[in-house]
């Protein structure tokens, strides 16, 4: 398959860059500066190539497939399946849904590996590729066909959207907990770091044999066959085509920084594109964030569902942009 790595360039642009800082320096207040937010601004800048950057039609896309470490007890801390916690987000029942309407946010449920169907709507996109991944314990979780097929699928997903800022969240029961063992692996972190603060111990036991079933490989392909799963690989080609679109991301969650990685292995600038959210507080996602060398934008201290914190950080990123595109210059 062709990654578009060639096709993703670095943000780097001193002159542009310069001209940004100029342009937030003469809007701040008086002896006062904008904080994190001026960075961002930057970023959104030379992502756009624009002193004036603007969005149109920015999306939420949730990506719901089932993994074969919950039989192993992973993801049972919100007690939900992923088909209700994907049918519940089309209703608008999750707190991620009606905060991403209600910041303007087009929501997208994307099953891309679900165990169970769900019925046609206007906000699920099937993409379904396999009935859920098998148990990265037992053997490899996913074939490298499957791996490159979801790859393919992410590539398509990002290259149809119409809008120029994609947020990225996985929902599916032991998502988070897939997203640490491929973050474990592909880092060289211990998993015990990783691992989500709410998750089941015994499947702690369970992943950690997963692991050391899996020798460790240098292609990222393998590891996701490896390890899992649909969803994560789905949003790393989603990831891949966006930033070759210089589109501006969002990345949430642990699932969400695992396809990052993995995103990143094949493509290091993609990372330029990327503003940092979470939406659940823990040692776990500071070490996720950490990897990285990033904080999340909007670090509220929440415990919810992957999605939350990516529909609060939008309004942060768009006032970012606002302070370049937006208002005047102040008097000095």
């Amino acid at each position: 398959m062709s990654l578009p790595a060639a096709l993703i360039a670095s943000t780097h642009n001193k002159a542009l860059e310069d001209t940004l800082r100029a342009r937030l320096a003469a809007r701040a207040p008086p002896g006062g500066q904008w904080g994190s937010l001026e960075d961002v601004a930057v970023q959104i800048g030379l992502v756009q190539r624009s002193a004036m950057p603007r969005f149109h039609q920015p999306s939420l896309h949730l990506f719901a497939a089932d993994h074969g470490l919950a039989l192993d007890g992973a993801g049972q801390a919100w007690a939900l399946p992923t088909s209700q916690r994907a049918m519940l987000a089309l209703q608008a029942r999750l707190p991620c849904a009606w905060l991403a309407r209600s910041n303007g946010l087009t929501l997208n449920v994307v099953d891309c590996g679900m165990a169970d169907d769900l019925p046609a709507h206007p906000m699920l996109q099937p993409r379904k590729l396999a009935h859920g991944s098998r148990n990265p314990r037992l053997g490899h979780a996913l074939s490298k066909d499957q791996v490159q097929a979801a790859l393919r699928v992410g590539m398509e997903l990002a290259e149809a959207h119409p809008g120029n800022a994609m947020a990225v969240a996985a929902i599916g029961q032991g998502a988070a907990e897939i997203g640490a063992l491929l973050l474990a692996r592909l880092e060289g972190r211990p998993l015990v770091e990783l691992w989500p603060a709410r998750g089941n111990p015994l499947a702690l036991q369970a992943a950690q044999a997963a692991l050391n079933r899996h020798p460790p490989s240098a292609d990222p392909i393998d590891t996701l066959a490896a390890l899992g799963g649909h969803d994560i690989a789905t949003m790393a080609g989603v990831l891949l085509a966006g930033a070759s679109r210089r589109r501006v991301l969002l990345v949430d969650g642990m699932a969400a920084c695992a396809a990052l990685r993995v995103a990143a292995r094949l493509a290091p600038a993609v990372t330029d594109y990327v503003v940092f959210c979470r939406s659940s507080a823990g040692p776990d996602m500071d070490t996720a964030l950490r990897g990285f060398s990033a904080a999340a934008l909007a670090d509220l201290g929440l415990n919810g569902l992957d999605g939350d914190g990516a529909a609060l950080t939008w309004p942060w990123v768009r006032s970012a942009a606002a302070l370049l595109s937006e208002g005047h210059d102040l008097p000095r």
